[in-house]
Order: C-alpha cells, then sequence, then structure tokens
C-alpha cells in the first residue's frame, strides 16, 4: 500500500503532485514555465516537417482510426497516446529543446505531450491548471535524474526515455486531478515502462522517438491509475527491481534524498536551460566558447591549427567520439562536427543540418583537428558542471588562446530574455505555420493564466 514506510520517497512526490496549487507556485516560476513552453512549441512545429517525423505521423495514422488529439504542425488527429507519442517526438526532433543540465533531461519534450493530450480528451481545465500540471511534470522529472546522477548516462541509457516517464506522468496526473494514492500507483506503472538506450545517438532517427514514447508511457501511467490499475508503490525505493537499484545496478550509486529535498520549495524549473545552436547540450558550452575566443581576436577555419577540448568524462563519452557520417542526429551530436561547422558556416542553427551536411568533407576535416579529452577536475566537480568545458585553440601563427565556459547561452546562470525566446519560437514555427498563427501561439502561452480553457492552446498548434 502507499502509505508504507518503505516508500517515503513515492509518497512524497505523488503528494506534491495532487495537492499542488496555482498559489503555490512562486510568480517567477509561473513566468519562466510559460517561457519553456513556448520554446518547446517552437521546436515542435519545426519539427513537424522532418523526414522521420512524417514516417512516424504516416505509420500511426494507418494504425489508429480514433480522432481525438492533435499533431502538433499538422491538420491530423490520432488516439492521445499516439499524439503523446508524435508529439514528443516532434518536440525531440532537432536537438532544439530545453534540458536540465543537473537532470540530464529534455524536460519539455516529456511533459507537455500527454499533458496537453489530457486537456483534449478532458476539455475545461483552466490556464491556471494546466500551468501548474506544466510545473508539476517539469519539478519531478529533473529530481530523478538528480537521484540517478550524470553517470546514469554514461552507463548507457537516455534520460530523456528513462527518466522523461516521471515529468510526463507527473503532468498528466497532475491534470487529472488524481488523488495522493492514484499517484503513487501512477508512478509505478510509468516507472516500469521505462527504457532507451544511448546507442541511437549514432545516427539511428529512434533517438527522437525516446522522448515520444516516454510521453506516452507517462499517460498510460495515469490514465490507468485513475481507473484503479496498480502500479509499483515502492518504484524508487526497492531494492530488488526498483527503478534506481536497476538503472543503476547498485544499491548505492543513487541519491534518494534527490528525490523530494526542498520538493515545492526549490524549484528545479528554474533550472532548465534553453538551446540556441541546434544540437545536443553538452556542445554549446564550447561553441559558446569558440565564438567569445573569436570576438577578441578573429580566426576562422583556415587558421586553426588544432582545437582540444577539456571536458567531464560524460562529455567525452556523450559526444567527443571521432565524427563518422551516419545520418543528421549523430552530426548533431557530435562535438568536433559541431565546432567544424561553426567555424566554417558562422552558426551552428537549423539551416546548417541538412542532408547533405553529414558528408560534409570540409567540415569532417576540419573536425579530425578537434579532440576531447577528459578532465577529472571538472568531472569532480559534479553534476552541476557537466557541461564545463576548458577549450584550447592553437592557431598557425603561432597564438594559442583558452577559454572556459561553465554554462552556455540560454542557461539558468544566463537565462535567455523573453524577446530572445519568442524570437526563436517564431523563427521556427513560422516555417510551418503562418506568422498570424505563432502570434496566436505567443499571445496564448504568455496570457495562459488568463484562459478559461487550455485547450485552446492544443488547437491553435494545428495547422490546417
Amino acid at each position: 500500500m502507499s502509505g508504507s514506510s518503505d516508500n517515503p520517497h513515492t509518497r512524497a512526490i505523488a503528494q506534491f503532485i495532487s495537492q499542488l496549487s496555482y498559489d503555490d507556485i512562486p510568480n517567477e516560476v509561473i513566468e519562466r514555465i510559460k517561457l519553456l513552453i513556448l520554446d518547446s512549441l517552437g521546436c515542435a512545429l519545426y519539427g513537424s516537417a522532418l523526414e522521420w517525423s512524417r514516417i512516424l505521423r504516416a505509420t500511426l495514422a494507418g494504425l489508429d482510426v480514433t480522432k481525438a488529439c492533435r499533431v502538433w504542425g499538422t491538420p491530423e488527429l490520432l488516439s492521445a497516446p499516439h499524439a503523446a507519442l508524435v508529439n514528443g517526438t516532434l518536440i525531440q526532433s532537432f536537438e532544439l529543446d530545453d534540458v536540465h543540465r543537473q537532470g540530464v533531461l529534455h524536460v519539455g519534450a516529456v511533459t507537455l505531450p500527454p499533458l496537453l493530450a489530457v486537456t483534449e480528451i478532458r476539455p475545461g481545465l483552466s490556464g491556471r491548471d494546466f500551468l501548474t500540471s506544466a510545473v508539476a511534470g517539469y519539478e519531478i522529472g529533473p529530481r530523478v535524474g538528480k537521484c540517478m546522477g550524470p553517470q546514469h548516462i554514461g552507463q548507457g541509457w537516455h534520460s530523456g526515455a528513462t527518466v522523461g516517464v516521471f515529468s510526463a506522468v507527473a503532468g498528466a496526473a497532475a491534470a487529472l486531478r488524481l488523488s495522493s494514492e492514484q499517484a503513487v500507483h501512477a508512478l509505478g506503472i510509468a516507472g516500469t515502462q521505462s527504457s532507451g538506450l544511448m546507442a541511437a545517438q549514432y545516427g539511428a532517427m529512434v533517438k527522437r522517438m525516446h522522448a515520444g514514447r516516454a510521453a506516452q508511457s507517462g499517460l498510460y501511467g495515469a490514465l490507468l491509475a485513475q481507473a484503479g490499475f496498480t502500479g509499483i508503490v515502492d518504484i524508487f525505493e526497492s531494492p530488488y527491481g526498483g527503478f534506481c537499484s536497476t538503472f543503476s545496478r547498485s544499491n548505492d550509486r543513487f541519491n534518494l534524498d534527490e528525490l523530494s529535498w526542498e520538493l515545492g520549495r526549490a524549484w528545479e524549473t528554474m533550472r532548465i536551460s534553453l538551446k540556441f545552436y541546434s544540437c545536443v547540450g553538452s556542445n554549446h558550452t564550447t561553441l559558446d566558447a569558440i565564438r567569445n575566443m573569436q570576438n577578441k581576436t578573429p580566426f576562422g577555419a583556415d587558421d586553426i591549427t588544432s582545437i582540444v577540448v577539456h571536458g567531464s568524462q560524460v562529455t567525452v563519452e556523450h559526444v567527443g567520439w571521432p565524427y563518422k557520417p551516419q545520418g543528421l542526429v549523430s552530426a548533431q551530436l557530435n562535438l568536433p562536427f559541431c565546432v567544424a561547422t561553426l567555424l566554417l558556416e558562422g552558426d551552428v542553427f537549423v539551416d546548417q543540418f541538412t542532408d547533405a551536411a553529414v558528408d560534409d568533407q570540409r567540415r569532417i576535416e576540419l573536425s579530425k583537428k578537434v579532440s576531447v579529452l577528459h578532465d577529472p577536475a571538472i568531472t569532480a566537480r559534479g553534476a552541476n558542471c557537466r557541461h564545463m568545458v576548458r577549450v584550447e585553440v592553437h592557431l598557425k601563427n603561432g597564438v594559442s588562446l583558452e577559454q572556459i565556459v561553465e554554462a552556455a547561452r540560454g542557461s539558468e546562470i544566463s537565462f535567455a530574455s523573453q524577446a530572445e525566446i519568442v524570437g526563436k519560437f517564431k523563427k521556427l514555427a513560422t516555417h510551418v505555420v503562418s506568422d498570424a498563427r505563432a502570434d496566436e501561439v505567443v499571445n496564448l502561452l504568455l496570457g495562459a493564466e488568463k484562459l478559461a480553457r487550455a485547450e485552446q492552446i492544443a488547437q491553435a498548434l494545428a495547422n490546417g
């Protein structure tokens, strides 16, 4: 039973989900969540026209005759679980969505699809309740990621897929107004569906789908628990077969206290970063370092003898491997290739990653001049400095430059302005929808607390 003393952290999370109210949330968190949601929806709209998104949409449309929830950026409708699967994939479709660095999680991609599906299948949720439910999702997943630590991804698990189910189920459970008892079971149903392998980063389209599957699993967890279906009540604490013990392959390489420490008082939503490069978040600090150095001492691709990036062990394993052309996913995740892209193209955004870019010999040759080395001192600083780098640039004229960057532009340490986030949203969204529709979504989100019916947001995301 959920009242057992063997599941204090699961119970604390369940109580937070079921009891959180709009008035409990500080105004700065409300303002931040609106911008975070807007950013994720821009990523989704851009992603709706990409090849892997089209394949997924067409395949599911051929299997699914239910027309309940919108597929964003399209005129299509699918069942709620399939819409969550597709829409989560859309947000994660081009390495542009948010990241909680310490929790190693793209939070919007897993939280928003099941939450917006709930607004459509259970219409009438207010804008204030929608924002409250979003905060519930944005708070829980990162805490599970912090509990597992950066070694979770180092062991080969894709945390967006594994940890992501807990953000997904938290947001959906809050929107469905589950009781604390039901929320315990919802967490246990979602947690047992966790899966996702980091080998997908080496070129596989399925890497894009990991967030969608987590979103779908979270929706199933909340809906089934609402109907009385039971889950693992000590999903985090169980020493045998629990989430933490199984995914860490230990009884001690995780920190359960991270799950509920200062829950409802220390807000993880404020620690989520946004991306202004179209590549994995682990690459952004290096790209910022190179730009900073170029601003002080101009140099280009032809001036480079070598570039050495010193980073954490996770950075080396996640993005530091020698580049091989294996598809856009691989190109966007590989740090040497992204450095070469910046030096040759002047930016690392959506226009720089075409199908032809994968085999660009100029970038491939330049990427060979980039080395990514482990710095034990950075690793020792822990998850808060997971993306920290010290970058050395050695020029042909004998000049050597060095720059240390702890957190990238758009991070919680240097968060973007509303104007920058709206600008990024419109730049992405207008690839798919009209300027007027993009403005409508912006206005709905920035004034979401005034909405009587939150399903208006999902309706505005349709195209056609």
